[in-house]
């Protein structure tokens, strides 16, 4: 079955939508039906155009990595991220060591970037995980999807890097230092700019009279932002990350905050993000094997008892629910694999792992949160 552009645009969407809706009405995040729905529809559709939907699919992560900006305030990243960062380097180093039978019980490339994609949480995934875990569960949570995403994606184009341009241990620090001082950069001049100029700010965005200028300076400065990740060899959902939480309410007032959350959700939930989700889904390669679920199965709950431990409040309930939502994997581990395939960095093996792991852990999240709300199970407050 063929069609134009528009066409697959519109089947996409459309059988993409009708799955969110159904796994909605059964109590799972709607994303997962996306991706089951592309899943689903990559048996079908032929001579799909792969550069223009992969554009499309781009744009959707890119507006998911502003949105979830959004939710967060710079503040609530350094407090948050004093629990989740350290969470997060122990699971990265558990998940490297746990990959090396796999890589030849050796420590190279593929090996880092499949202990990246096992350590990962997805800040889209946190997100509309929050319905079954509570508000307070997201600052934790979502600092960590936060931290993981972008670490995550560093190493891998850091990776990318070695292989294409032969770094040395030299270059190597180069582009480490040179990607901190981007992320420092722009934190600092939030930082500034938000003490000496914050009601400047908020009066002119209340003289933009229509969502359309609001959207566009929002798009010039995330666009920007981008390029300028792009330039330093980082992915470019980073600068759309960085938009989205310099834009905070602290800084931009809470109705204007509200104004640019409503426009930005609505771009993203409603267009960009079925076609991010259901492209992951028609991209979707994994080889189904004992050994692979014996191996997902290890994974899951070695995150889980590590987690758990490490932000252990005082009551199991709480510390599990709020480990098995950090545990989520996520689509973007679909994304790392599928770009760390392509330039030969991860083998077929690693990628079909690696890709079924994400979704297995995204669906084991989802349903412990479904169970908890079912049994009526207490949320994860303090």
């Amino acid at each position: 079955m063929t069609f134009g552009v528009i066409g697959y645009v519109f089947v996409i969407i459309a059988v993409a939508r009708v799955f969110a809706e159904l796994f909605e009405r059964a109590g799972y995040p709607g994303f997962l039906g996306e991706i089951t729905a592309g899943i689903a529809l990559g048996a079908f559709l032929k001579g799909i155009p792969q550069g223009d939907l992969n554009l499309l699919a781009e744009l959707g992560i890119f507006f998911l990595m502003m949105y979830a900006g959004l939710e967060l305030t710079p503040e609530e990243v350094r407090i948050g991220g004093q629990t989740s960062l350290p969470v997060y380097v122990v699971t990265l180093v558990a998940m490297l060591l746990i990959s090396v039978p796999f890589t030849d019980y050796r420590i190279g490339m593929d090996t880092i970037v499949m202990a990246s994609i096992l350590a990962v949480a997805s800040a889209p995934v946190v997100i509309r995980l929050t319905r079954f875990f509570g508000q307070e569960f997201l600052h934790i949570a979502l600092s960590y999807a936060v931290i993981s995403e972008v670490g995550t994606l560093v190493i891998l184009y850091l990776m990318i890097d070695i292989k294409l341009n032969h770094l040395g241990y030299v270059g190597l620090l180069a582009a480490i230092l040179k990607d901190l001082l981007f992320l420092i950069a722009v934190l600092g001049a939030n930082h500034l700019i938000g003490i000496k100029h914050r009601l400047w700010i908020m009066t002119q965005l209340r003289r933009l009279r229509s969502d359309e200028a609001v959207f566009g300076v929002v798009m010039i400065l995330a666009t920007s932002l981008g390029l300028i990740s792009e330039e330093l060899g980082l992915h470019f959902s980073i600068g759309a990350f960085l938009t989205g939480l310099v834009l905070h309410s602290d800084l931009v007032g809470t109705r204007q905050y509200e104004r640019l959350s409503t426009i930005i959700s609505g771009v993203t939930y409603g267009i960009f993000a079925p076609i991010f989700f259901a492209w992951r889904g028609i991209n979707f390669r994994a080889e189904l094997s004992l050994q692979i679920l014996y191996f997902f199965v290890g994974v899951y709950l070695l995150r889980m008892f590590l987690t758990t431990l490490l932000i252990w409040g005082g009551r199991l309930k709480a510390s599990l629910t709020r480990a098995a939502g950090i545990s989520s994997f996520g689509v973007l581990g679909l994304l790392v694999g599928e770009v760390g395939y392509t330039y030969g960095i991860l083998s077929e093996h690693l990628y079909a792992l690696a890709s079924l792991t994400s979704v297995l852990g995204i669906f084991a999240s989802a349903s412990i949160g479904l169970l908890i709300s079912h049994l009526g199970g207490e949320r994860c407050t303090r």
